[in-house]
């Protein structure tokens, strides 16, 4: 069995950096639960389409650093770094074709061996921004 950070880097590796939808069922559960932005995201669904998203708009992406920062029994805190370019339009913002580096603060509670609720706060849409000149 993978080690926690293992797990999370494999994960990543999979869904984010490959695209393997497949893998979702083995990272997460079935009912699986994302609070991100104020809002309430469920399901395999949910993360199919924002992981096809985030491929799309950024097909290069990269998870180049996961760092495990507190776990209390079945709940981990964590940070991943990830890189990428900008290459098509995303939740509103224009494709900057400029490449991008952000963070993502995670803290995911397990059941079992698999993600049953996550929070994140993202770096990305700040980092997005930050790439428009201003005139």
């Amino acid at each position: 069995m993978l080690n926690l950070k293992e797990q999370l880097e494999t994960g990543n590796m999979e869904v984010i950096g490959k695209g393997n939808y497949d893998f979702i069922e083995e990272l997460f559960t079935t009912d699986y639960i994302a609070h991100a932005g104020g809002k309430v995201y469920k399901g395999h669904e949910f993360i199919h389409r924002f992981i096809k998203l985030l491929r799309t708009a950024i097909p290069d992406i990269h998870v180049i650093k996961i760092e495990i920062l507190a776990q209390s029994g079945n709940t981990v805190t964590w940070q991943r770094t990830l890189t990428g370019t900008h290459m098509a339009d995303m939740m509103g913002a224009k494709a900057t074709h400029q490449n991008l580096r952000w963070q993502d603060m995670m803290v995911s509670r397990f059941e079992g061996n698999k993600i049953a609720e996550e929070w994140t706060v993202s770096e990305l849409a700040g980092e997005m921004l930050s790439k428009y000149s201003v005139s």
